[in-house]
């Protein structure tokens, strides 16, 4: 739909993130995935939207405490009721030099408008 990404959340991970093995749980890299999505879906629609799908999550690169992650969004499309949203997370190293930036996942998110009572309504009225 648009070839345009935007920076939708950008934190740095803590030890609290952390697993035994000193790298991020996957689960806080995904509630952010899902996070991200929502503040681009926002972007088409001022609405409530709901998580329908998560696809295709595969972590590449390690990311450990100190790391600061940024995730880019961008629309690929929107349906009567849904919203697709890529979302690319990268992780800035802060021990490498400044600026260097590595991919660790990417998913497509898909979002579904919800009304009041949690049931689908038309993005567009």
């Amino acid at each position: 739909m648009n070839d345009e990404r935007h920076v939708a959340i950008k934190h740095v991970l803590l030890p609290k993130d952390m697993n035994p093995v000193g790298t991020v749980f996957g689960g806080v890299i995904l509630a952010h995935i899902d996070m991200a999505a929502l503040v681009e879906a926002r972007r088409a629609a001022p609405l409530r939207f709901v998580t329908r799908a998560m696809r295709e999550v595969e972590f590449k690169e390690p990311v450990y405490v100190g790391d600061t992650l940024t995730y880019f969004t961008r629309t690929l499309s929107v349906g009567r009721t849904s919203i697709a949203v890529h979302v690319v997370v990268e992780a800035e190293r802060w021990r490498a030099d400044q600026g260097e930036a590595v991919q660790v996942t990417e998913a497509e998110v898909v979002l579904v408008a919800v009304d009041e009572h949690g049931r689908k309504r038309p993005i567009g009225g």
